[in-house]
């Protein structure tokens, strides 16, 4: 199989850089790091690509089997990362990528040397001594309306989850990015993505680990940020000055110069 052209792998910036891969969430594709690319690429290696049933990926490839489970995504990682025989690259996972770049550093080691999360969370849902930020209710609404009407839960979800409503163009973009997903797939990615539960994979980390939060998300809110901090040790957190759960496109200053002061540690 061809995994550049299944997953639509891009490759830009400095060759003799450090490699960072590029990693997006749900309902969206590559495009969303469109900001990041060019603060990264003087000085790294950047690799781009969309997952199976994403942006220009083969949808021909998508099976519901396979991407039930995060391990299907962290599997598309894997997959990237040898086709390219990447080595010690840093994953950049957005949202529920944060911890399929978990899984996919556990389970190639030789390929992934560090992690940056971005507004991750490992459990959507409530649970005992534990904020997810939904209750188990408000998922199972959230995914009842998305598989009665996704186009229309697109253009209601997407602003609320981007923040920002002074700037409506930004919650415009990423309406036009979830209604862009075929809405079987979506459908699938949703449910692998809000009933996924990784917690217990935090404490696999061995990496060094920078975690990005806002100042409000509505999908992962601060105490999630600060669970994700204290499960990983050595880890470092940062808040950004920012608010929404796409600091990469509502505050892409402050993120990429967290990322790149991470970067620059790691030398």
């Amino acid at each position: 199989m061809d995994i550049a052209r299944r997953n639509n792998i891009t490759v830009t910036g400095n060759p003799r850089g450090r490699t960072v891969v590029l990693a997006h969430g749900f309902g969206c594709d590559q495009n969303m790091w469109r900001l990041t690319v060019p603060a990264l690429a003087r000085d790294h290696r950047v690799v781009l690509f969309d997952y199976v049933g994403s942006g220009r990926s083969e949808l021909s490839a998508f099976t519901e089997d396979r991407y039930a489970s995060l391990d299907g995504y962290a599997r598309d990682v894997v997959e990237v990362c040898e086709e390219l025989d990447l080595r010690d690259a840093v994953l950049v996972g957005h949202s529920v990528s944060a911890m399929v770049g978990v899984l996919a550093a556990d389970a190639a080691p030789e390929r992934i040397g560090a992690l940056v999360m971005v507004a991750p969370s490992p459990r959507y849902v409530d649970d005992e001594g534990y904020r997810g930020g939904f209750s188990a209710e408000d998922i199972d609404e959230l995914l009842g309306s998305l598989e009665a009407n996704y186009l229309g839960w697109s253009s209601t979800m997407a602003p609320i989850i981007m923040g920002n409503p002074e700037r409506p163009e930004l919650g415009a973009e990423l309406t036009n990015s979830f209604c862009a997903t075929d809405p079987d797939i979506a459908r699938v990615f949703a449910r692998t993505t809000f009933l996924s539960d990784s917690r217990d994979d935090l404490r696999t980390v061995r990496v060094p680990t920078l975690v990005l939060e806002c100042t409000e998300d509505v999908i992962a809110p601060r105490e999630v940020g600060a669970f994700v901090h204290q499960a990983i040790p050595g880890s470092r957190l940062i808040t950004l000055k920012a608010t929404g759960h796409c600091p990469q496109l509502s505050a892409p200053e402050a993120t990429n110069e967290a990322i790149l002061d991470f970067l620059a540690s790691l030398r």
